[in-house]
Order: C-alpha cells, then sequence, then structure tokens
C-alpha cells in the first residue's frame, strides 16, 4: 500500500526574497503590538530628539489616530525618506552594539508603521524649512514643504489598516486608550525634566487625559514632585529615598513603606538607563527585599532607576525592548535588597500615613448643628500643673482601696514620667480591651497593638540571634541521593555556598545527581527532595532563591507569636512604657511579621475635627 507523506511535495520548494514590503509588515507584528506599542516608539523618538515638551494626541484607542508633536532638534527634508528606510538610524554607527545611550537605535519604528498605518511626518531643523512626507502601506510619497515652527509632528491613522486581521485582536477603546496612558505615566517618570501631555481627541472633542509639565531643581526633588503627580501624594508621603552604588551599577529612586502595600503589582516601576522595563530579575529582587516585611498576597510600591556602563546591561534581547539582561545579575539584586533593607531599617518605627487616614475615615462623627463653644487650649506647663493638682495623692487618697474593675473597664494609669510625650511614640496613658494601649505624644495619639509590636520586636530580636550565631545545621545519618538533570545539577552547586549559610550542605555525587548532607536544624524533619525541587523551581522562575530563608524566618516569626505579650493581658504603666521605647530603637516596628501597622497615630487637629471643634 502507498503511503502519502504530506511534508513531502511532488515539486522542490522554491526560496525567493521577500520585497520590502512585507518584510516592514512582518518587522511591524514584533515592533508595533497594539497602539500603545506605537507610541511608546514614538515618543521615545521625540525623547531622543532631545525635546522638552510633547504633546500626545490618540482618538478611539490610538486605532484612528495617534499624533505625536514635540519641540525637538527636527530632520531635514533630505532626512525624511531615510528615516523611512529600515534600519536607518541617528542613534547608533554599527560599530558597537552594546554602547546604547538612546531609547532607540534599530531604525524600525517608523517603517514598520508606515507599513501598517498610514504615516505622515512634519519636521523642521533649525535654520532650515519644513518639510513633510507621507507613506500608506509601504507606499512614499515624495517630500513637500510644510509650515513648521519647530520640531517634529508624527501622525499615523488607521493603525493596521494595510493588516485587518490585526485588528480583531485588539481590545476595546478604552483598555488600549488606558494601555496607552500607562505606557506614558512610565516614560513621564523616566524624564522628570520633560513636560507630557496627552489627549483624547475622539468624535472631533479634546478631552485632557494626562498632563504634567517639566520639573526642575535636584534630580531627587524633581522625581519627588513627578511621583507625587503620577503615582499619588500618598506615594510620595509614604516613600523612602533610594540611593545606593555598588561596583558600577547605581541604585536611585524611591519606594514605600510597607504598610502602603498594594494588593497586586501594579505599582512596581522598574528603569534601566533610564528605559521603563519588567524584567523577572528586578522583580524578584524586590520580592526578596519585602518577603521579611509583607504577606505573599501584598505588594510593595516602588520606582526604582538602575544605571550602569552601557557594556554592563543588554537592552536588545526583545523586540519592544521591555527586557533587559545584566552581565552581572547578581551582583544587581544584591545591590537592590540590600539598599531596600537598609532604607527600611532606617525608617525605624515608621508607619505610613495612609493608616491613620484609614483610621478618621472609619470614624463618622455626627454634624453639629451649630458652632461648639471652644475654651483656648492649656499650654503644656498649664496642663502638667494642671495633672499634678489632680493626681490621687493631692486628695489623700493614696491609701485608699482600688475599685474593682470588671474585664470590660479599661485599665488607666497615669504615665510615671510626663516628659516622655517628648518621644516620638509619646507616654502610654492607659490600656483598653487588653489589648490597645493609648499613648499621647505632643500634638496627638498614639494608639498601638501590644501584641502585634511585641511581636515584631520579638521577631527582630530572633534574627538578630540567628545572623550572629549562624543556622545550625543538622546532618542526615544518610546522605540523600537526588537524581536531576545536567543543568540543574550545575544551577544549585553554584549556589552551594548561599545554601550553607542556611544550613543546607549540598555536593555533586556524580553526573546528574548531587547529595544533600546537611538539613536546617529549625526546620525539623525536612524531605529533602520536595526541598531541592522547590529551590529549582523558584530558581527557575525568579534567578535565585528565598525559599530556605523564608521558611527559616516563618519559623522565626511563630515563635516570636507565642512568645510575645498575649491579647488579654493587662499591661503596668511601665511596661507599656518600655514596650513604646523599644518600639522607637528597633527597626522595622511600623509594621507586624505579615505587613499590618503595629500602631495609629492620630493628630490632634484631625481628632478636634472630628468632634466639630475647628
Amino acid at each position: 500500500m502507498n503511503s502519502h507523506n504530506p511534508n513531502i511535495g511532488h515539486d522542490r520548494p522554491v526560496i525567493r526574497q521577500l520585497d520590502d514590503a512585507a518584510i516592514n509588515r512582518i518587522a511591524a507584528g514584533e515592533v508595533v503590538e497594539r497602539p500603545a506599542s506605537a507610541v511608546k516608539e514614538l515618543v521615545e523618538n521625540a525623547i531622543d530628539a532631545g525635546a522638552q515638551r510633547i504633546t500626545i494626541d490618540i482618538a478611539d484607542g490610538g486605532k484612528t489616530l495617534i499624533r505625536v508633536g514635540d519641540d525637538g532638534c527636527g530632520m531635514s527634508a533630505a532626512d525624511l525618506p531615510l528615516a523611512l528606510s529600515r534600519h536607518a538610524t541617528s542613534k547608533i554607527d554599527g560599530s558597537d552594539l552594546l554602547n546604547i545611550h538612546s531609547f532607540g537605535f534599530r531604525g524600525e519604528a517608523l517603517p514598520s508603521l508606515g507599513a501598517v498605518g498610514r504615516l505622515s511626518i512634519y519636521s523642521r531643523a533649525a535654520g532650515q524649512d519644513g518639510a513633510e512626507i507621507t507613506v500608506a502601506g509601504g507606499d512614499m510619497g515624495p517630500v513637500k514643504p510644510a509650515a513648521l515652527s519647530k520640531g517634529t509632528v508624527i501622525e499615523l491613522r488607521d493603525l493596521f489598516y494595510a493588516t485587518p486581521a490585526r485588528l480583531k485582536f485588539l481590545r476595546t477603546d478604552r483598555a488600549e486608550a488606558q494601555a496607552i496612558t500607562d505606557i506614558i505615566k512610565r516614560l513621564a517618570m523616566a524624564e522628570p525634566s520633560i513636560g507630557f501631555h496627552l489627549r483624547d481627541v475622539s468624535n472631533g472633542g479634546s478631552r485632557s487625559v494626562f498632563r504634567v509639565d517639566p520639573e526642575t531643581g535636584d534630580l531627587f526633588d524633581a522625581l519627588h514632585r513627578r511621583l507625587a503627580k503620577i503615582l499619588g501624594a500618598e506615594f510620595a508621603d509614604n516613600a523612602l529615598k533610594i540611593d545606593a552604588e555598588r561596583d558600577g551599577f547605581h541604585l536611585s529612586g524611591y519606594a514605600a513603606l510597607p504598610t502602603f502595600s498594594r494588593g497586586a503589582a501594579v505599582m512596581q516601576y522598574f528603569f534601566v538607563n533610564g528605559r521603563p522595563v519588567r524584567d523577572k530579575l528586578l522583580i524578584g529582587a524586590l520580592r526578596g527585599a519585602y518577603a521579611d516585611f509583607l504577606s505573599r498576597d501584598r505588594h510593595p510600591a516602588v520606582a526604582l532607576f538602575v544605571d550602569c556602563d552601557p557594556h554592563l546591561v543588554d537592552v536588545n534581547v526583545h523586540p519592544a525592548k521591555s527586557e533587559v539582561r545584566f552581565r552581572e545579575p547578581g551582583l544587581v539584586r544584591g545591590l537592590i535588597v540590600s539598599a531596600l533593607r537598609h532604607a527600611l531599617g532606617e525608617a525605624g518605627h515608621r508607619a505610613s500615613t495612609t493608616v491613620a487616614g484609614a483610621t478618621l475615615g472609619a470614624m463618622r462623627p455626627e454634624t453639629p448643628h451649630q458652632p461648639i463653644y471652644q475654651m483656648d487650649r492649656p499650654s503644656a506647663a498649664v496642663r502638667n500643673v494642671s495633672y499634678q493638682t489632680q493626681a490621687p495623692e493631692s486628695f489623700g487618697f493614696a491609701e485608699a482601696p482600688a475599685p474593682s474593675a470588671r474585664i470590660d473597664d479599661p485599665v488607666i494609669e497615669p504615665a510615671q514620667d510626663p516628659q516622655q510625650t517628648d518621644h516620638p511614640l509619646g507616654a502610654a496613658r492607659g490600656q483598653v480591651h487588653e489589648n490597645y494601649i493609648i499613648a499621647q505624644t505632643q500634638d496627638g495619639i498614639v494608639i498601638v497593638d501590644q501584641h502585634a509590636a511585641h511581636e515584631r520586636l520579638v521577631y527582630e530580636h530572633l534574627k538578630k540571634q540567628m545572623a550572629e550565631r549562624g543556622v545550625a545545621a543538622q546532618a542526615l545519618l544518610i546522605p540523600e541521593i537526588i537524581e536531576l538533570s545536567a543543568g540543574d545539577c550545575t544551577m544549585l552547586l553554584e549556589l552551594a555556598n548561599e545554601f550553607s549559610r542556611f544550613g543546607l550542605g549540598i555536593e555533586s555525587f556524580g553526573n546528574g545527581a548531587i547529595a544533600v548532607r546537611e538539613t536546617p536544624a529549625i526546620l525539623g524533619e525536612v524531605n529533602a527532595k520536595d526541598l531541592i525541587l522547590d529551590l529549582l523551581d523558584e530558581i527557575s522562575d525568579w534567578g535565585s532563591s528565598q525559599l530556605i530563608q523564608e521558611r527559616i524566618e516563618a519559623i522565626l516569626s511563630r515563635m516570636a507569636c507565642h512568645g510575645s505579650i498575649r491579647s488579654g493581658r493587662r499591661m503596668r504603666a511601665e511596661e507599656m512604657n518600655a514596650l513604646l521605647r523599644e518600639m522607637e530603637a528597633t527597626p522595622h516596628s511600623g509594621q507586624c511579621n505579615h505587613g499590618r501597622p503595629t500602631y495609629v497615630e492620630l493628630k490632634l487637629s484631625d481628632i478636634e475635627r472630628l468632634f466639630g471643634r475647628t
């Protein structure tokens, strides 16, 4: 019986050279994925041209119109046809593909856009006349004179009209417009000195979607103001300044306190040499830095900038240039983890201001129908004299027996030292519901969750002990041999020294196998094979592993929970004040082991506003 193989034809396939139009359409599929991709390429070109202000107009989510205007250096009439040629660029000369100091460098964006849409370029260089050129579906028109004061305006209409099948894969106008807004915001963070204005001109209107003016002054101050406008004033108020350097890599930016966390990774922005990127290495490093302060379902908010010599990073590993590859990934990861943990440690007991805001928002005072008579607030000296005259001893009640209190009654004890209100967390004035300490500061009150606060203090103490003494290793009576692929074995053995710091001892056992000889004693009985496989999964996903450290710290956290002050225990005034002083001296005491706040601070002005006293 004769069998027919569909892969073998009677005629030999003929190799053909594709024409430029087909090549440009294929390239456009990689470079221009959606309208937001086109906006990104055009705005990056405007930034590379030295623009100080960039205006972006879109219609129907960018499907029918994208117009980008800038006040940059512009192009001459002779440059316009060349700009629409593939692999023609002014950014590099081709001699060194790693020495890249600009956003664009491939020379693919404009010809790709002209191949799938109707593209018009209007430009004027200094000292020359304005000119324009149009290309539609890959067909280029002649260069014509144009009226333009300076800079460049690029107009893209009917995106993907030449490849209508691509239109079916686009999302709704609203979703595409949101993606464009996100791109502009990321580029605005990367360039605080440039002004951006995004407008929606659908249906003949003109609605301002996003606008920021150029920022001036110090780099950090300019960035802080720009982030406040984009991410909100709450982020700016609760963000820590990051500025660290190591072996040619410089890390800068802002990272929010753990108590300003989010339920999704929607406020995490990374930039490498000014280029917005989404990189697994950077995300993994961020997760490792906050692992000790947040539960897995919470995500930190950051805007971090990694700057280095262009030869230390390859930005040409993804068509959209959204991923990078570092020559020394371990060095970058270590810099991010150490810098963030150092900044969080210096923050001490500080908690985010949003905690107080949420507390005040939960209180719903009745609005008074008429103004309330407000006596002048006495000075601090007058208040201290008043406290002394109201003390029980002043009335001869020092020897009187204390009244019996029900379990629901609050325990109110006077502070031992009125001057303790000078401390950041103030002086303890009482305890309510056997769990919350009420302290008075100079300009407000502090409510402390005694169990959560002490749990964090005990946890930090246990971690310090572990760092000083190391993690004890438990030798296995019979080493466990685990068979793996050669690549997995190599990956694990490269991290053997790091694993040994946490009590896990592994070594090579011939080709395709490793021997586990020691496991961390604090983990108790461990399934070594499952532990090794989990480590491999995490290393494959993030490029490194924090699994052992996280498991050990989880046990320390449980030990701290059982060894801390329990809810329901009554505390004396000196105990409460001692707890407050220890919180002030202990890093990270503003949040518990799961990222929840350990205290809430309310300003007196806010409290008075609740009672209609202002």
